[in-house]
């Protein structure tokens, strides 16, 4: 046993974590040195973990130059804006990280499975979005599209332990109560919204999440291994690549995401 009660395997998981974070923080120092904007898109369904992974990944980064992104629905002046207009104040300037806690593409997946938005609005979006990413990375935005998936028996084991716990009321969300049983429709718009928006420019990258650790040191690295001008005072691991995989792994079969 490790000190302090913790096994060995939890004080190795520690360590790994706190090395990978020494590394975020070589990485924003190298941002602001060379003026780098860093995008992170964090999308998933209910209890995937996003929430984890961006407290992890911010931990010990500059407040000032680190902004994390999770906007509420939108108000009646912003539903008769231009979809990516509410977005676009909040990028990075140079030097700076944004974290979007879900992001435009809302549009894609709980608004069109809850039919917040019109099939017009969804359609218009799914051809825009591809265009908007390649305009932000021909400004030198540095972006990374992150899909967390979960299976459907370890979100609804999330979703009852976020009920039953006091300390995680703020997390309780209405949307909670449909997770389940729209799983199916949150799936079929899942893989129209990767398959339109998986691009060269701007590529999805799947996380599996069922287990949180893995989940979170795992995305580390793939940020740390996007981020490859910087010199890291670590070792950057490879990402596990049966946690990590690019979606092109699912369009030619050889992974799948939870059905």
């Amino acid at each position: 046993m490790a000190q302090n009660g913790k096994s060995d395997k939890k004080k190795a998981a520690e360590d790994r974590l706190e090395a990978l974070q020494v590394n975020l923080v070589d990485a924003q120092i190298w941002a602001q040195s060379a003026g780098k904007r860093i995008c992170i898109v964090f999308e998933g369904r209910d209890a995937a973990g996003k929430d984890g992974a961006i407290k992890r990944i911010t931990e010990h980064l500059a407040v000032r130059q680190t902004q994390v992104v999770a906007l509420p629905k939108p108000s009646d002046r912003e539903k008769t804006q231009w979809w990516f207009q509410r977005y676009t104040p909040h990028l990075p300037a140079a030097g700076e990280w944004t974290l979007f806690n879900r992001s435009w593409y809302n549009r894609a997946g709980v608004e069109k499975v809850m039919g917040f938005s019109t099939p017009e609005e969804q359609a218009r979006f799914i051809k825009d979005v591809p265009q908007f990413e390649s305009m932000l990375i021909h400004d030198d935005i540095i972006l990374i599209k992150l899909w967390l998936d979960i299976s459907r028996d370890e979100q609804k084991k999330r979703l009852d332990e976020r009920r039953a716990d006091p300390l995680k009321r703020l997390k309780v969300s209405p949307l909670d109560a449909v997770a389940q049983g729209k799983w199916a429709d949150y799936s079929a718009a899942r893989d129209e919204m990767l398959k339109a928006s998986h691009t060269k420019h701007a590529p999805w990258t799947c996380i599996k999440t069922d287990d949180k650790t893995a989940a979170r040191e795992n995305i580390i690295r793939h940020i740390l291994s996007m981020i490859d001008e910087c010199q890291y005072t670590n070792p950057v691991p490879k990402p596990d690549p049966d946690i990590v995989f690019s979606f092109d792994a699912v369009t030619k079969g050889k992974r799948s995401l939870n059905p």
